[in-house]
């Protein structure tokens, strides 16, 4: 009633829409003139002009109207094609930051060009996203002659583009590429460990075209990069066995272990602190880890160097697997798999593990497999990708129907531009029938009909087998047809581009040639290029198209008479946008058209809603075999049951965001930390930072015991001090002053940074610092990944404790994430004040060779998938030169014998450059 009132007072939602664009337009239109005026190469130097008035404080909508009639013009000096007044409001609603609905053949590729133009000028970069390679080859081509017109470079990204030619083109004004493409590239640049192998430039403005394939078809399914894990299921194995060597320290008479800082005798080589689950090692029990692992060719060096500082952690965790983690207690094995016990409730958090290597350290210890698996890298889905954008616009010929998941999910407002001539198609009304099989037989009744007449035909199916399944009932006929699906998509612009000739009967999945026209009469200029072949010269190419152009307006009057492409729907999608993208490849400019949508009881919608129940009264009332039903009710009942659905995918899709909400945050903050990591120039800071919350954080438990038990506390500090930096603490009558411990701790780990920078410089040091940083990063989010994955799976199953899943994986989400930043911050002080300085010849880092896989073809949010090879992180910085005969231990990563080649040549390393190494 309230709304019937509003449209009544002040008109449709649509007609005030253009109400406020209009004067806009008439902006632009009364600057025409002044643009047709300009000699060529003025335009240019306009764009110039234009940039220096934007940085001179003047906005984008100031300079809307003489930016769009530079557009127009240029598009009608190159192209031949002046945009009409209904493409100018387009472009000025896409500037807007909204989404347009033109219908199909409105000219939506055109339109675009006057909105890229101008949000190019402030100089950030626009994106043109296309469903397809194809498409966003074409349309760069296409356009290019406008934009360099104008004084723009124009880019192009395609998935078999190398990282360099990827770079440039991101460099360029408007860049255009698919949704997949920009989205992996986000994702490795993220992976990166330099700044200068990342190719994109930052997020300002994009138009995505089939925006509600795009934002909606395709939300639900993320983009991947997955990885083999490093293969260290062998080293939890060995370390396993070697355990039996090792001792634990010897206590003495009070139940405590001896202080090796006060100089007490240590028989033993580990301690135990049951109360935080942790391991430590004597000196004695370093030296002989390190002496078991040269007899086995394990290491070479010290164990503390940092290439082999991975096997004391494998012995770490290895010690806890065995001493302080009991089956039956802290986890129980069933079916062959390790699942952890929660400590507080006593069920099994299935899903769940281990992180940091302890669950594999525990799987070697049962005795059961090691799991080793590809490992989702990263991920993001096309929701939170576009949210990146500061504006963000789209077009499409359907987007009305869900303008308000638009609205509510991304904040965009859908805006309606009418025709540029009115349409004149012939919707009719759906014909249902019985089953299935008197469905096919009139399907095919009919298109035997409209083929003899030579009428053209567009019939849109469901799926592949359908449209594999009229194929083969067309053929039995005799009717010569082409197939359009995903078996062929390669012919996608071959078969389209002839849908509108004479007689041609065209199948299709309903999603099929979204992005091309079909022209009535067929498309000269693909006939043209199809006659003249690849060698033939501009001059005979002409000759041709000429020609073909002739033949086509024959044609075009011909099949116009006719009644246009006829255009059959083979059943009703779950969604009214899908049949209206169907529909609206007929009557395009003003072109005549038809519509028909053919329908059984037997299709999934019509079950899925009461079908089952209206096919029994049919058949109790006594319908004939083959007779259909025409009613407008029945529309609307089918239109009624369209909604349904589309309202419950929404529910579906609005909930899987509110979960990829929480990874989201996250995933910023790791990728923000990670750009300040590779930019700051001085990470020293950043461990001084952690070193000094860590030191407090032990000298508050030394502050609260002091009274109690000085002794034991002290010893505890000690310990704890030796343990994570290496520090023996001297106590000199500051036991009742916990300031000036601090203060002298502080003093003390700060100078042995200091000592560390003098010898190998502060590049190398920075540099070394950044390596462990991010090695310790993308380790840890990568078990995080993982984390979350099992909770997710995990927090269902309280629903049935009356608990909300999605409160709980929140709750519980952050608090893992917390607890990893802490991990990460502690982890990377701790071994930079542990690794030791020697002497040795100029290392040179080799690369961090990762071979990952990318996909976009799963359907949870956060499993990993298989999909197109490609991808991958890209090699860090050569290590800096460093002062004459002392050097950093290898900060980076070591290339395995086994590992790919990091040159890129595919060879395993020792079969490439590491031939003669």
């Amino acid at each position: 009633m309230l709304e019937n009132m509003v449209k009544l007072l002040f008109g449709s939602k649509h007609e005030r829409d253009l109400k406020t664009l209009l004067p806009i337009l008439h902006g632009v239109n009364e600057k025409e003139a002044w643009a047709a005026a300009l000699p060529g190469e003025e335009y240019p130097r306009m764009t110039a002009r234009f940039r220096e008035r934007y940085q001179a404080g003047e906005t984008l909508d100031v300079l809307l109207p003489e930016a769009f009639a530079l557009a127009r013009e240029a598009a009608r000096r190159n192209l031949g094609e002046r945009p009409y007044d209904v493409q100018v409001l387009g472009s000025i609603v896409l500037h807007q930051g909204k989404i347009v609905e033109m219908k199909t053949g409105e000219g939506k590729t055109l339109m675009s060009v006057a909105a890229a133009y101008l949000n190019a000028i402030p100089g950030k970069g626009v994106h043109i996203v296309t469903v397809n390679d194809y498409l966003a080859e074409r349309d760069t081509e296409w356009m290019r002659p406008v934009f360099s017109y104008l004084g723009l470079t124009v880019g192009t990204i395609l998935s078999d583009m190398d990282n360099e030619r990827r770079k440039q083109n991101y460099r360029c004004d408007i860049t255009y590429g698919t949704n997949n493409e920009f989205g992996f590239d986000y994702l490795r640049d993220n992976m990166r460990w330099d700044l200068e192998g990342r190719v994109q430039r930052g997020h300002a403005f994009c138009v995505v075209d089939e925006i509600d394939s795009i934002l909606i078809d395709e939300a639900r399914t993320p983009l991947i990069i997955s990885g083999a894990a490093e293969d260290d299921t062998f080293k939890y194995a060995e370390v396993d066995k070697l355990l039996g060597s090792l001792e634990e320290v010897k206590k003495k008479e009070d139940g405590e272990y001896p202080d090796e800082t006060q100089g007490e005798e240590v028989i033993g080589d580990y301690k135990l602190n049951e109360k935080n689950k942790g391991v430590s090692f004597s000196n004695g029990g370093l030296a002989k880890i390190e002496d078991i692992l040269h007899k086995r060719n394990l290491i070479k060096g010290a164990i503390v160097d940092e290439e082999n500082f991975e096997y004391l952690h494998y012995f770490t965790q290895a010690l806890r697997a065995h001493k302080l983690f009991h089956i039956d207690v802290d986890y129980v094995v069933q079916d062959g798999q390790v699942q952890i016990v929660d400590e507080f409730t006593g069920r099994i958090l299935y899903g769940r593990r281990y992180s940091d290597g302890l669950h594999q350290a525990i799987e070697a210890k049962e005795r059961i497999k090691i799991a080793q698996r590809n490992r989702t890298m990263a991920t993001i889905t096309f929701q939170n990708y576009f949210r990146l954008y500061e504006k963000i616009s789209g077009m499409t010929g359907t987007a009305d129907t869900e303008a308000v998941e638009f609205s509510k999910i991304y904040n965009l407002d859908v805006v309606v531009i009418p025709t540029n001539l009115p349409v004149a198609r012939n919707d009719e009304d759906d014909v249902v029938y019985l089953n299935e099989g008197e469905k096919f037989n009139a399907l095919c009744e009919e298109i035997a009909e409209a083929h003899h007449r030579g009428q053209p035909m567009l019939v849109g199916t469901v799926s592949i087998e359908k449209s594999e399944k009229i194929s083969t009932f067309l053929t039995r006929r005799g009717i010569r047809h082409e197939v359009l699906n995903a078996k062929n998509h390669a012919r996608e612009a071959g078969i389209i581009a002839e849908a509108g000739a004479k007689g041609a009967v065209t199948i299709a999945t309903n999603m099929a040639g979204r992005g091309t026209d079909i022209k009535l009469g067929g498309n000269p200029e693909h006939r043209a290029r199809k006659a003249a072949g690849t060698g033939a010269s501009p001059e005979i190419y002409a000759e041709i198209l000429k020609a073909e152009y002739e033949k086509w307006k024959r044609d075009y009057e011909e099949v116009k008479g006719l009644g246009g492409l006829y255009v059959i729907g083979t059943e009703r999608h779950e969604s009214r946008r899908i049949d209206n993208q169907l529909r609206g490849r007929s009557g395009r400019q003003g072109d005549p058209g038809r519509s028909k949508f053919f329908i059984s009881m037997d299709d999934d919608l019509m079950r899925l809603f009461g079908g089952s129940n209206i096919k029994n009264i049919m058949s109790k009332i006594g319908m004939e075999p083959g007779e259909p039903i025409y009613h407008p009710w029945l529309n609307k009942s089918i239109e009624k049951a369209q909604k349904k659905v589309e309202e419950r995918n929404f529910e579906i899709r609005k909930h899987l965001l509110e979960y990829d909400d929480v990874l989201n945050q996250q995933r910023k903050y790791i990728y923000e930390q990670r750009d300040a990591i590779l930019r700051d120039t001085n990470l020293k800071d950043r461990v001084n930072d952690a070193t000094l919350s860590m030191v407090k954080g032990a000298l508050e438990t030394y502050r609260a015991s002091q009274r109690r038990d000085q002794a034991g506390v002290i010893k505890e500090l000690g310990n704890y001090l030796k343990e994570k930096f290496g520090y023996t603490l001297k106590i000199e009558g500051k036991e009742a002053n916990p300031e000036a411990l601090e203060a002298q701790i502080i003093e003390e780990l700060e100078k042995d940074l200091d000592e560390k920078e003098n010898l190998v410089g502060t590049v190398n040091l920075n540099a070394f610092i950044r390596m462990q940083y991010l090695q310790a990063i993308d380790r840890k989010w990568l078990d995080h990944l993982e984390n979350m994955e099992g909770l997710r799976e995990a927090v269902y199953l309280r629903s049935y404790g009356q608990k909300n899943p999605l409160t709980e994986y929140k709750i519980e989400g952050f608090q893992i994430f917390d607890t990893m930043i802490d991990m990460i911050r502690e982890e990377i002080a701790s071994r930079v004040h542990l690794v030791r300085i020697q002497a040795a010849g100029d290392r040179e880092w080799r690369g961090r060779p990762t071979v990952t896989v990318q996909s976009h073809g799963s359907l949870t949010a956060f499993s990993s998938g298989t999909g197109q090879s490609g991808g991958g992180t890209a090699p860090g910085p050569s290590a800096k030169s460093q002062p004459e005969a002392v050097t950093v231990v290898r900060a980076y990563p070591k290339v395995g014998r086994n590992d790919p080649c990091p040159c890129g040549s595919g060879k395993k390393y020792k079969f490439c450059h590491g031939k003669h190494t």
